[in-house]
C-alpha cells in the first residue's frame, strides 16, 4: 500500500487527525432507511444503545420501532449517562446501533447477552469486522445470521458534522444481523 492508504481507510494508527472522543461517528439516517426498506428484516421494540444525537433512533421512531434510546454521553438525545456495558437487564425486543468501532466486539457480545433467544442484534460496522484473530472465535461461536453489505459507500460524520464530512466514507460498511440462538452459516446479502 502507498503512504496515506491506511489513512484513507480510517486505520486508527495511521489517522492524520485525532479520533473523535468516544468514537462518535454519526450515521447518515439513509443507511438505516435503505437497510430497513430493502432487507425485509423485521424489528420490534428496538433499544438504540449508542444513540448519539438520534440519527438512527429517529428513523426507528418514525417507523414505530423505537423502544428506547440511550447513550453514555449527553449529546442532546435519549437517556444519557447510561453505560451500556453496565446494563444487566434482559431487553424484551431487539438492539440496533452503530457501535463505537474500538469497542465493537464488546458491544456485540454484550448486546447478545441482553436479549432473549430469537431477538435480533443489529450493528452497523465496517466490513473489516469480519477479519481479525480476536473476532474470529466470537464470530464462529455466535455467527451473525446475515451480513448486509452496502453496495454504495455510506456517510458517517465525525462528531455528527455532516456539513464538513459531506462525502461518502472510504470504508465499506455492513449491517450485521444476529438472531440470538441461531446457528448456521452466515448469509451475505446487499443493500443500497
Amino acid at each position: 500500500m502507498r503512504k496515506g492508504d491506511f489513512t484513507t481507510l480510517g486505520a486508527t494508527a495511521h489517522a492524520l487527525s485525532e479520533r473523535e472522543a468516544h468514537d462518535f461517528y454519526a450515521t447518515d439516517p439513509i443507511a438505516l432507511e435503505k437497510f430497513l426498506d430493502e432487507s425485509g428484516i423485521k424489528l420490534n421494540n428496538v433499544w438504540e444503545c449508542a444513540c448519539g444525537q438520534g440519527h438512527l433512533a429517529e428513523v426507528l421512531k418514525e417507523r414505530n420501532l423505537l423502544g428506547k434510546a440511550t447513550d453514555l454521553i449527553d449529546r442532546g438525545y435519549g437517556d444519557t449517562e447510561v453505560n451500556f456495558y453496565y446494563s444487566s437487564e434482559i431487553w424484551e425486543g431487539d438492539i440496533l446501533t452503530n457501535p463505537p468501532y474500538g469497542d465493537a466486539l464488546k458491544f456485540c457480545g454484550h448486546a447478545l447477552d441482553c436479549v432473549e433467544d430469537g431477538s435480533k442484534v443489529v450493528m452497523l460496522m465496517r466490513i473489516q469486522f469480519l477479519e481479525g484473530k480476536k473476532r474470529k472465535p466470537f464470530l464462529q461461536a455466535t455467527p451473525p445470521k446475515y451480513v448486509y453489505v452496502s453496495s454504495s459507500r455510506l456517510r458517517l460524520a465525525k462528531g455528527a458534522d455532516f456539513e464538513k464530512y459531506n462525502k461518502p466514507s472510504a470504508n465499506c460498511y455492513a449491517w450485521y444481523v444476529w438472531e440470538k440462538g441461531w446457528k448456521g452459516d452466515t448469509m451475505v446479502k446487499w443493500f443500497n
